[in-house]
C-alpha cells in the first residue's frame, strides 16, 4: 500500500512541478510562438502517458502485492491489450510529430520580403554580414579565408563590395521585420541560439544552413552557441539588438563595408612594406 501511494505522489508531484515550476522559458520575442505550443502539446501528451503508467504500476503494487497462498496467473498473451496499447501508442506518436512537421515547414519557408543576414561562426566569437545598398549578399567561399579576410568573402564579387561586416559585435535588426539568417562556420559545429527567438539550427564547416524569424518587440537579446564547440564554448557570447527602424538605420550607417574593411588591409600592407623598405 506505501509503495502504491508513493507512486502516485511522483506523479502528482512531478505534474504540479512542472505547472509552477519558477523556471520558465524566456518571454517568446518573435513569431514562434507555434514552437512554444508544439512543445506544451508534447509535455501534455508525455506527462498524461506518464501519468497513466504510473497510476497502472501503483494498481498492479496494491491488487498484485505478495499474500500468503495467492499464486501468480500465467498469461502470455492478449491480443486484446496488445491491439488498443498499438492504437493509444501511434495516436499519441502522431499527435506528438504532425504539429512539428507543420512547424518545420513553416521555418524552412522564407517569405519573400525576408533580408538576408548571414552569421558566422568560428571559434570563439560570432560575426556577422548584412547586404548593402544593392540589398545583396556577395559570394564567399572557405578557401580564401585568411587574416585579412576573416570570413573568407569572394573580393571578385561586385555584390560583396558593399557588404555590411560586423565582427566581434553586436547584431542589430530592425523590429517587425523578417529576417532569412544564413548560418556559416569556419572551423568545427556551432549553433546559433537566442533563446527568445526561439529558433536555432546547427552551423556546419562546408555548407550553409537557413531559417528564418522576425522579431516582435524591441530590445536587446543574448546570442548563445548551443553545441559544444570547444575549451572556451561557454564564453561565446554576442548580442542581438532589435530596434526601430530608424535607430537601426542611423546604426547601420556608422558600419563599414567589405570593400572598406579592404582597403584599410591593403594600406596597412603597403605602409608595412614601405617601412621594412
Amino acid at each position: 500500500m506505501a509503495v502504491a501511494l508513493v507512486l502516485l505522489l511522483v506523479a502528482v508531484a512531478s505534474v504540479l512541478f512542472h505547472i509552477y515550476s519558477p523556471w520558465w522559458w524566456t518571454p517568446i520575442a518573435s513569431n514562434w510562438r507555434y514552437i512554444d505550443d508544439t512543445i506544451n502539446l508534447t509535455f501534455w501528451i508525455t506527462g498524461a502517458v506518464f501519468c497513466a503508467v504510473i497510476a497502472f504500476m501503483a494498481y498492479c503494487v496494491f491488487r498484485f502485492h505478495h499474500k500468503e497462498g495467492r499464486r501468480a496467473a500465467y498469461n502470455p498473451e492478449n491480443k486484446k491489450l496488445e491491439w488498443w496499447l498499438s492504437i493509444v501508442t501511434a495516436v499519441g506518436v502522431a499527435a506528438m510529430l504532425a504539429p512539428g512537421l507543420v512547424v518545420w515547414h513553416q521555418f524552412v519557408t522564407v517569405p519573400d520580403d525576408a533580408t538576408d543576414v548571414e552569421v558566422v561562426g568560428q571559434q570563439w566569437m560570432w560575426s556577422y554580414r548584412l547586404p548593402g545598398k544593392d540589398g545583396r549578399l556577395g559570394t564567399s567561399d572557405a578557401r580564401l579565408i585568411s587574416p585579412d579576410n576573416p570570413l573568407g568573402l569572394n573580393p571578385n564579387d561586385p555584390n560583396g563590395q558593399d557588404d555590411i561586416v560586423v565582427q566581434s559585435d553586436d547584431l542589430h535588426l530592425p523590429v517587425g521585420k523578417p529576417v532569412k539568417v544564413l548560418l556559416r562556420s569556419i572551423d568545427v559545429l556551432h549553433d546559433f541560439y537566442v533563446p527568445e527567438f526561439r529558433a536555432k539550427m546547427d552551423m556546419i564547416p562546408g555548407s550553409v544552413t537557413y531559417y528564418w524569424f522576425t522579431p516582435t518587440r524591441t530590445g536587446t537579446f543574448d546570442v548563445l552557441c548551443a553545441e559544444l564547440c570547444g575549451t572556451a564554448h561557454a564564453q561565446m557570447r554576442s548580442r542581438v539588438i532589435v530596434q526601430e527602424a530608424k535607430e537601426y538605420h542611423a546604426w547601420l550607417e556608422k558600419q563599414r563595408t567589405f570593400a572598406e574593411l579592404s582597403g584599410q588591409h591593403d594600406v596597412a600592407k603597403a605602409a608595412y612594406k614601405t617601412g621594412s623598405e
